[in-house]
């Protein structure tokens, strides 16, 4: 084959995408629900953004970036991740002077060079949400329910609320001091991939996946021995608010997180069913990131998921997403008068908000009802030469093989009403599911 997909896409067909469809519908109900606005930031950037953002020390910036240079001259990246691209939007349009806390949500694609891995390719996509001018732990608690309620609306439950704070950078530093001088003396023992971290970014060794590291770094240094007063005070703060709203959590004093602009709480949800690769989203507090991207100093706190992971965990655990309603009907027709007139059908009916497709093949009747069968219509409508002067057609239940001949206006009728039944019947169900 002359063409194929680079490697780390992939191409997602129908019917998956109905389940994107589905997941993405979720995602903006509950982010309404929350009064999360969409925004939609360029998919590339000024490379110093990320470089400043993410952190010059982290393994995004320097091994994963997809980086470039245009025909200006001008240094460019694929965004790797989108809190960077947010803040400068915050910043570059003024958000802030027109709301004291800014709330936004985004969905789309991002860019790593990384080895591809299940959940993970090199284009994944994320969705995620960022509240820009509150220093409130109680923001924090919200942005951690509204990843739960959205993982819980998909159908989810086998996860767990990972928590831990990482601190300031002068905590981060008194802790780096003491990491250093635990990890200098092993610094041999380190699997290969892991020793240039030790000068680096040592703090990056809690959050390796190599099992000799995890048994190293058993007796380090963690960052709650380093936490000062308003860490402290801000991390009790959370734990209290989730308790109060029976939010259950684990705290995991070696959770990290792989970009350096978090501060204070950070957290992760972790899900059993994925295996090495188990979070379904993560995210944390933010409060110098605007002012290092140029900004006024100004507190927030976001989160990103990883929609390829969210759907593994969805299919493993039987909730795989209604996708789009079903084809209501599927017109019938044999020759070029009949099909003209399966034409003009289709778009009346389309206009109802009524689903409805056609032969474009000239195949036999049989092939059709075939057809009809496949994209699984509820109804077929035969369209006959004799009935066309009548404007009456036949229309058959492919459910229960019923047939009888109806005005457009009936068929109409009888179309929205089968709908209505089987929104009430769907509707039905997620009540028992839930009660059960």
């Amino acid at each position: 084959m002359k063409y194929q997909k680079i490697k780390g896409t992939v191409d997602i067909l129908p019917p998956e995408t109905e389940e994107w469809v589905y997941l993405e519908s979720v995602v903006r109900q509950v982010m309404q629900r929350y009064n999360y606005k969409e925004i939609r930031v360029p998919i590339f950037e000024i490379t110093e953004l990320f470089a400043r953002g993410i952190g010059e020390a982290t393994d995004i910036v320097n091994k994963e970036m997809y980086s470039f240079t245009d025909m200006g001259g001008r240094p460019l990246t694929l965004r790797p991740e989108a809190t960077a691209s947010v803040v400068r939007c915050y910043i570059e349009e003024s958000l802030g002077k027109k709301l004291p806390l800014v709330k936004l949500f985004y969905i789309g694609p991002m860019f790593r060079q990384e080895k591809p891995q299940k959940g993970r390719q090199r284009q994944f996509h994320q969705f995620g949400a960022e509240a820009i001018g509150s220093a409130e732990p109680a923001v924090d608690v919200e942005m951690i329910a509204l990843s739960i309620d959205i993982l819980k609306e998909l159908g989810l439950s086998d996860f767990v609320v990972w928590i831990n704070s990482v601190g300031t950078p002068a905590v981060r530093a008194r802790h780096r001091e003491k990491l250093l001088e635990y990890v200098r003396p092993l610094a041999d023992k380190f699997p290969k991939v892991d020793q240039e971290k030790i000068e680096r970014n040592p703090l990056r060794l809690f959050d390796s996946r190599e099992k000799e590291t995890a048994s190293l770094m058993q007796e380090a240094p963690l960052l709650e021995q380093f936490l000062d007063d308003e860490c402290c005070r801000d991390f009790d703060q959370v734990k209290d608010i989730m308790e109060k709203l029976g939010i259950e959590y684990q705290v995991d004093p070696r959770l990290v997180r792989g970009l350096d602009y978090y501060t204070k709480t950070a957290y992760e949800i972790k899900s059993e069913v994925l295996g090495a690769q188990d979070a379904l989203s993560g995210g944390g507090r933010y409060d110098l990131l605007v002012e290092e991207l140029g900004g006024e100093p100004t507190p927030a706190v976001g989160f990103a998921a990883g929609i390829e992971r969210i759907l593994i965990a969805m299919r493993q655990e039987g909730s795989s997403g209604k996708g789009d309603r079903s084809l209501d009907l599927y017109i019938v027709a044999r020759d070029t008068t009949e099909r003209t007139e399966a034409i003009r059908l289709a778009q009346l009916f389309r206009g109802q908000n009524i689903a409805v497709d056609i032969d474009y093949c000239q195949r036999s009747n049989k092939a059709q009802m075939k057809e009809a069968s496949r994209q699984q219509a509820r109804f077929a409508l035969f369209v006959f030469t004799d009935q066309i002067e009548k404007q009456q057609y036949q229309l058959k239940n492919l459910e229960t093989g019923e047939q009888e001949e109806l005005t457009v206006d009936q068929i109409t009728t009888r179309l929205k009403e089968e709908r209505q039944s089987q929104r009430a019947e769907e509707l039905q169900q997620d009540i028992q599911e839930e009660s059960n």
